[in-house]
């Protein structure tokens, strides 16, 4: 507790205003060129935030454009059959963030504009206290600290704190008078320098105000998490093509999505026509893939179903079945 007084005190000294304005400065001349921030349309930055939870900036740029692309406001996504949502959604993971997007958008639809203040934007469904205060900040620039994994490892290194009140640090060193670009600035300083593991400390703008590198322990903080044990998995995906096109099972790890079978009673499946890996969270799976044919008399489970080549990327298809697909045409 008295570390935690020493290191507060400290912070009370800092030069705020020097440290805003040399980390301002710092993003104003090399931040990322992304399509979120040449924007301030509260509903395209939504999107954005909730596509890169867990997901890395440069496989969510893609996404981002299709996506606004087929739903370009709240009504088209409100109105938009799931599966549709769903399909565009394929290869981001953590499914249950499309289908609250959907269920946010209808309430979206309901208050007739999308909110303008954090406790209103905070009520969407999906939308947790940094989200909201992102949003706030960068679409209505509201002061209010966005507060991430990035922002965390930032604060913690500028106190040499580990369980400080980050919340209060943060909000005491948020710029007011432009609180979305700060937010931003932060962020891009946690994403691109600041980094969990040899941060590049002499790239810092702040790093002189910086008490984790002047004891030598911006290494350490944040201390690193446990990991879950890996576990690695084989399972055998099967191609089974007929008149009516390829046969498919809904998918048993996200509900909607649709996927290869691995096994069906009466099925004669070839040697492995090829295999490929694929992480989930930490489970490693090595999947061999086979193509299989029906034998006359089968008769398959209501379950499955026959979906024609061209309709494919019309379908939530899990990443497993495209990345099958994908190693036969190879």
């Amino acid at each position: 507790m008295e570390s935690f007084k020493e290191g507060y005190l400290y912070y009370m000294k800092l030069q705020v205003q020097s440290i805003r304005a040399a980390l301002i400065r710092w993003y104003d001349s090399v931040k990322r060129d992304l399509p979120w921030r040449r924007t301030r349309d509260p509903y395209a930055i939504w999107i954005s935030e909730i596509m890169l939870q867990q997901t890395r900036v440069a496989a969510v740029i893609p996404y981002y454009h299709r996506f606004l692309s087929a739903f370009p406001n709240a009504e088209t996504l409100a109105q938009a059959p799931e599966e549709s949502v769903l399909a565009l959604w394929s290869g981001l993971g953590y499914y249950s963030r499309a289908r609250n997007l959907q269920k946010a958008a209808r309430q979206v639809v309901n208050l007739a504009n999308f909110p303008r203040d954090y406790d209103s934007i905070r009520a969407l469904a999906g939308v947790g206290k940094y989200t909201a205060a992102s949003i706030a900040s960068i679409a209505f620039g509201l002061p209010h600290a966005a507060i991430d994994g990035n922002v965390k490892r930032v604060m913690a290194r500028l106190l040499n704190q580990e369980d400080g009140n980050v919340k209060q640090q943060a909000e005491n060193l948020l710029d007011r008078a432009d609180p979305g670009r700060w937010n931003q600035a932060v962020m891009e300083l946690g994403a691109t320098v600041c980094l969990p593991r040899d941060p590049h400390c002499d790239e810092c703008p702040i790093a002189k105000h910086c008490q984790a590198r002047r004891h030598g322990t911006q290494n350490s903080l944040p201390a690193k998490r446990v990991k879950p044990q890996a576990v690695h998995l084989t399972r055998t995906l099967l191609v089974i093509r007929g008149a009516k096109g390829i046969l498919l099972r809904p998918s048993r790890l996200v509900k909607g999505f649709w996927d290869l079978p691995e096994r069906v009673d009466g099925a004669h499946a070839g040697g492995v026509a090829g295999e490929f890996r694929h992480t989930i969270t930490h489970r490693h799976y090595r999947f061999l893939v086979r193509e299989a044919t029906l034998g006359r008399s089968t008769t398959l489970p209501k379950a499955l179903q026959w979906f024609a080549d061209e309709k494919l990327h019309e379908i939530p298809l899990s990443t497993a079945a495209k990345k099958a697909l994908l190693c036969l045409e190879k």
